[in-house]
Parts: C-alpha cells; sequence; structure tokens
C-alpha cells in the first residue's frame, strides 16, 4: 500500500467508530422553520451557488477523478479547511480503490437525478447505480403525479386525499409540505423537458385516480415515468458536473464518528462488471434506491428493486420506520406465469371508467366501498384477493371495452400494446388482473429535509419514510414524493458538504487509506453451485414473504416466516464469507434483511391499517402509532413507538436478547 501522512495509530479517538450511535439533534441554525434532527450546529445555506470551501473538490478536480489512482493519496490540509488530493498514479488497467466527490447519489430515478441536477451547481457528483441509469421503477410508473393545477381543486383536498388512503398514519406536516409545493416541482419538470399530455388548449390534461375527490394528476399518457427518466437523464448526462456510474451495486455505507457524532462518509460499492470493490467518498450521500418489490414473487417492479438502500441503511444503524406497510397494486397483468415482471395495469384505468368483475360477470366493487373502483389501493387489492378465494379463481377481470375506441387507445397506448403481447384487445375485452407487490410505504426515516439519523446520509423516494404515505400511498404520490424531498435535501445537503470538509477531514482521509478490499471478501464471480443455492434461497424467501406477508396476514404465519428469515440471513452472510462479495449473493442478503424488517415490524402492529391487515385484528386501533427500528453495536433491535405527532411518547422493551442467533445487527463499514 501506498504511504499515508495521516494514516497514523494515534490518531484521536474521534476519527473512529463508536459505541454510541446518534440519534440526532436539534440546529441552532440550519433551514428556516425546519428542524434537522442530527445536523450539527451553526450549519448555514450556502452564501452562493458555488461553495467556496468546497472548490478543491469540485471541478477543479475533476481532472484528478479520471486518474487510475493508487489505494491511498497524500493528502494534506489546504489551509481553508478543506484539503487536496496528490493522487499516486496506478497500472491503467487496475480499477482505483476509491473515488472522490462532493455529492454521492446511489440511484437514477426521479428523486436521485431530481437531487444530482441541483447539488450539480455546488460540486462534483458521482450517480451510482446496479443496472443502466434507465432503469429502475420510475420508468415502469405508469400513471402520473398529483398535484394541484386546477381551480376546481385545492391542497386542503390533496391533503385530506392523502390523508385518508394513509389511514391517517401520515405526518400531516409532510403532507401538507408535499402538497403545497408540489405544483411549483411538477412545472420545474415541464421546464426541464418532460412532454406531459395536454388539452386542445395547449393546458395540461389531468387525469384521476382512485382515491383523488378530484382530477389532478399531470401524465404522459400511460408511460410518464419513462418520460420523466428521458427528461431528467439528458439534463443529467448534459451536465459536465455528474458522473455516472453504471452497473455499480452498493455493499455498504462508509460510517465513522467524529466528535461523538455520526457521520455518512461515503458508499463502498462492487463494480459487477470488474468484478472489483471501489471505495466512492463524499461530504454528502443521497439514498434514491428504489423500493423492494423483488422480495416478493408477484410485483411491478423491476428486478433491481431488491431493498439495497433500506439494507445498507439499516446495516449502518440508521433508524427504519413503518416497514409493515408494503403495497398491493389491484390490478397487475395476469400473465399465467409467462412474464418475470407482472406488468402494471395503472390505476388510471379505473380513473377512466374502467371496472371490476368477478368471473361470474357480477361487479363487485360497489359492495365493498361507496366508491368503488375508486376506492384506496389496500380496499381493491383484497377486495379482488376475496373474490377469488370465494370463487376459485387465478383473477379478476377489469373492463374499460365500453369505453370509445380512439380515446382508450390515446390514454393507454403502452398498456394497449403490453396486453395485445398477451392476446388482449382492451377495447374489445375485459382485461384479466391480480394484485402484485407494488410499492413500499415504510423505509429510511426521514425529516422534512430528507436527513436519516445519520449526518450527511440523506434517503429520497420509495426507499425512504417521509411519513407522506402513512399506512398506505395515495396514487401517483409516489413521484411527486421524489421531486419535492430531492429539492428540499439539496439546500442543507450542500451546507453538511461545506461542514464535513472542514470538520471531517481526518475521518475522511481514514475513509480513504481504508479502501481495501482484498482477501476473502472481495469480489468474485459465483461457482455454479453457489448460485443454485442463492436462486434456492431467493426462491424461499419470495414464498415466505407472499404467504406471511402478503394482502391479509396471520400472526402464527408471520413468526414462522420471522424464524426462517433469520437463519436465510445467517447462512447467506456465511457463503459471502466463503465465496465473497458477489451481485447474487448481496442482493439476496438486502431482500432478506428487508423481510425480517417487514415481518420483524408487522409482528408489532395489532392492528389493521392501511396496506397492513392481520386476520386476527380486522379492526384498526384508536391509538396513531408508527413502528420505528434502530439498531445498536450489541446487537439489539430496539422498536420504538412514535405518536402521530412525531414526538417521541414511548420506549417499548427491547424486543431482541443480547446474543440471539437472528441477527438484527448493523456495523459501520470499517468495523468489519
Amino acid at each position: 500500500m501506498a504511504s499515508c501522512s495521516l494514516a497514523r495509530r494515534d490518531w484521536p479517538a474521534d476519527s473512529r467508530p463508536s459505541a454510541n450511535p446518534h440519534m440526532g439533534r436539534i440546529p441552532s441554525s440550519a433551514h428556516p422553520r425546519e428542524w434537522i434532527p442530527g445536523a450539527p450546529a451553526g450549519i448555514r445555506m450556502p452564501r452562493s451557488r458555488r461553495l467556496g470551501a468546497m472548490a478543491p473538490c469540485g471541478r477543479a478536480r475533476r481532472s484528478v477523478r479520471s486518474l487510475r489512482v493508487a489505494a491511498v493519496v497524500n493528502w494534506e490540509g489546504n489551509g481553508s479547511g478543506g484539503f487536496d488530493a496528490t493522487p499516486q498514479p496506478a497500472s491503467l488497467d487496475a480499477p482505483p480503490a476509491f473515488r472522490q466527490y462532493d455529492f454521492a447519489v446511489v440511484g437514477s430515478g426521479i428523486a436521485g437525478l431530481t437531487y444530482a441536477l441541483k447539488v450539480a451547481e455546488y460540486g462534483s457528483v458521482a450517480v451510482i447505480t446496479k443496472a443502466q441509469a434507465e432503469e429502475g421503477c420510475t420508468r415502469h410508473a405508469q400513471g402520473g403525479i398529483s398535484a394541484v393545477l386546477g381551480g376546481w381543486d385545492s391542497v386542503e383536498e390533496h391533503v385530506r386525499d392523502t390523508m385518508v388512503a394513509g389511514a391517517f398514519l401520515n405526518n400531516r406536516r409532510a403532507v401538507e409540505v408535499v402538497c403545497r409545493e408540489g405544483p411549483a416541482r411538477v412545472m420545474e419538470l415541464v421546464r426541464l423537458g418532460t412532454i406531459f399530455s395536454r388539452n386542445d388548449d395547449g393546458s395540461l390534461h389531468l387525469t384521476r385516480e382512485g382515491g383523488h375527490s378530484s382530477r389532478r394528476v399531470v401524465h404522459a399518457a400511460d408511460a410518464t415515468g419513462a418520460e420523466v427518466e428521458r427528461a431528467l437523464l439528458a439534463q443529467a448526462r448534459a451536465n459536465s458536473n455528474i458522473d455516472f456510474f453504471e452497473h455499480h451495486l452498493a455493499v455498504d455505507l462508509v460510517v465513522d464518528e467524529v466528535g461523538g457524532v455520526r457521520h455518512c462518509l461515503g458508499v463502498d460499492v462492487l463494480d459487477q462488471q470488474n468484478h472489483s470493490m471501489c471505495r466512492f467518498i463524499a461530504l454528502s450521500t443521497m439514498l434514491a434506491t428504489g423500493g423492494a418489490g423483488q422480495v416478493y414473487p408477484h410485483t411491478t417492479n423491476p428486478s433491481v428493486s431488491t431493498g439495497d438502500g433500506i439494507a445498507v441503511a439499516y446495516r449502518a444503524r440508521a433508524r427504519v420506520a413503518n416497514m409493515e406497510f408494503v403495497q398491493f397494486h389491484p390490478t397487475s397483468l395476469f400473465t399465467g406465469g409467462k412474464a418475470k415482471r407482472s406488468p402494471l395495469i395503472s390505476e388510471a384505468v379505473r380513473g377512466e371508467g374502467g371496472l371490476l368483475f368477478n368471473s361470474a360477470g357480477r361487479r363487485f366493487m360497489l359492495d365493498v366501498d361507496r366508491r368503488g373502483e375508486l376506492a384506496p389501493r389496500d380496499i381493491v387489492a383484497r377486495a379482488i384477493q376475496e373474490e377469488m378465494l370465494a370463487g376459485g379463481d387465478s383473477h379478476v377481470l377489469l373492463d374499460i371495452s365500453h369505453k370509445p375506441a380512439e380515446k382508450v387507445l390515446a390514454m393507454f397506448p403502452n398498456i394497449a400494446a403490453r396486453c395485445q403481447d398477451f392476446g388482449i384487445d382492451i377495447t374489445k375485452e375485459p382485461i384479466p388482473v391480480v394484485p402484485a407487490q407494488h410499492y413500499m410505504c415504510g423505509g429510511v426515516q426521514t425529516g422534512l429535509l430528507a436527513e436519516t439519523s445519520i449526518q450527511g446520509l440523506y434517503a429520497c423516494g420509495e426507499v425512504s419514510s417521509t411519513g407522506l404515505h402513512g399506512a398506505n400511498r395515495l396514487a401517483s404520490n409516489s413521484l411527486l414524493e421524489g421531486l419535492v424531498f430531492a429539492h428540499r435535501a439539496a439546500g442543507p445537503s450542500v451546507a453538511h458538504a461545506e461542514h464535513a470538509l472542514k470538520s471531517c477531514s481526518r475521518a475522511l482521509h481514514y475513509a480513504a487509506a481504508s479502501a481495501e478490499f482484498a482477501g476473502p471478501q472481495g469480489p468474485r464471480q459465483l461457482v455454479p453451485q453457489a448460485k443454485e443455492w442463492v436462486d434456492e434461497k431467493t426462491a424461499e424467501l419470495r414464498a415466505l414473504m407472499w404467504d406471511a406477508c402478503g394482502i391479509v396476514r396471520t400472526r402464527e404465519k408471520m413468526k414462522m416466516a420471522a424464524s426462517r428469515l433469520a437463519e436465510i440471513c445467517v447462512e447467506t452472510k456465511a457463503f459471502r464469507k466463503a465465496y465473497g462479495v458477489s451481485t447474487g449473493l448481496l442482493e439476496l442478503l438486502n431482500m432478506a434483511t428487508v423481510g425480517e424488517l417487514v415481518v420483524f415490524s408487522a409482528l408489532q402492529r395489532k392492528e389493521s391499517r392501511g396496506g397492513h391487515y392481520v386476520a386476527e385484528y380486522p379492526e384498526t386501533g384508536e391509538k396513531v402509532e408508527s413502528t420505528i427500528i434502530s439498531t445498536s453495536l450489541k446487537r439489539r433491535c430496539d422498536l420504538s413507538v412514535v405518536k402521530r405527532s412525531d414526538q417521541l411518547s414511548a420506549f417499548l422493551p427491547t424486543v431482541a436478547k443480547k446474543g440471539q442467533a437472528r441477527d438484527m445487527a448493523v456495523r459501520s463499514s470499517s468495523s468489519e
């Protein structure tokens, strides 16, 4: 290893990991009228559009970043609180052990790209994505983005609809912020070149979806996500301050403790093409990895949705919240096993008049809810499952053929084409549909500025739990959430980066100096036998989750699943030690971790609310409380109960005993 002037054994204790997790504190000044748990006192918003102290680490360093560098660089203070890099060239054939950026963004969907474009005005940005940048949940979003843009609508009505859909578990402040700021964020997309559907007079066409009291959903026909992704990617790729790293899978966050406060200093990633590890050192890190649909066998999510962001944050001891609330979309296309992913049939089909019928030809939703097909998703999904069980059917029917064919094809060209692939003409016959996992309403707990319980770590989009969705997400609020919180996160994360540049220099030096990935933990390609084992355990995990934590749950099945999922986690970690880091093993470990969190949280909630329906507790309780999971270095998993006001109300007893086999523990990336 090349020498590093700061790699000394006599470093002060505040540069090493500590057993005291940072749980947040209130800053004296951070952002007007907003609380940032965990932000250091005195952080200020940038005075200009360009970071002063961060300049040495921004564009001026782009030529340095492009070099192949050795595992360690020789960093010296630059006199302004920052640091200068003097890289030592390595073989051009050897991938670098680490890279330096001002901002690291894990994920390339609507949240990640929006954030990247905003912080790129202040410094260098690495966008890290496990597949191609175009792949991800955003591209598959059909319906649209909800925003109050019509004179007949109001923010208050949007807030009410969101709260009702979320079974009042929502954080009302988060709901009000998103509904109030949403219209401006949508118009930003228009200015960035997003082409939405319009009326004859040129105004934005607004459709209506389930749970909405008015037409307020902006859309691009039935491929809104794909159009938004196209526009944002075009802007990001044209930005000289943004670098893309495709086929790079996040392994663990780089976390260290400085002055008794835990800081995120970047992320370790697996370069899947070179089968090598690389550490991305960053002053602020954004998780925007999407959801965890692949935990279930039937999902509308793409293959990349394996819960990576939630898992790496949890292993770093960040708080996660409300993981029991998994949304099942009522209408995915029934293919009889002919497709790996359950093709989504948008909520907008029902919003434009589509009706649900059982196999006997009876329209059943009006018997369940006065809103009929426009009831919230959890209600419609359970009703469909009950009809299927009662009739012994594999699907129900969604019919929009009674509407004019021209209108149907104009509104839903992609859905029509996808159905035609399976021999279904939606203008002449009903669509066979079944519920499928669609969205994680819980995730990494954040505040109103996307801040997590670890300084320097932010989370946006489906990976996060902002409090917007409560127990069940309102249709077309997901893209909106990513837009709003990415915008709100930019200023505070820039301010944090400026602070970290001055206060975390030693920790940053150590993070770079320790970027070694040799030995049995290094990356490898799985041998065929190991791949078969991973495939077998993945299939078992998915079956467990569908049976135990599906649309309708029982406590007995959840307890059995919790025990088996813990075993799968232990077995997967043993395989990782034997075979090294690989994509399949990492994804299995992440899915098993998320599965454990979902089941663990579900067992704590002895009521039915939103997307969490328990057969033994079919009623909704009077108390409105969130479940928050945090961990300690003693490998204990603690559960907190937080009232709707978001003020901590009670701590329940520790539920995982010391030394217990099931490992809900986490570690900082430098402690293992």
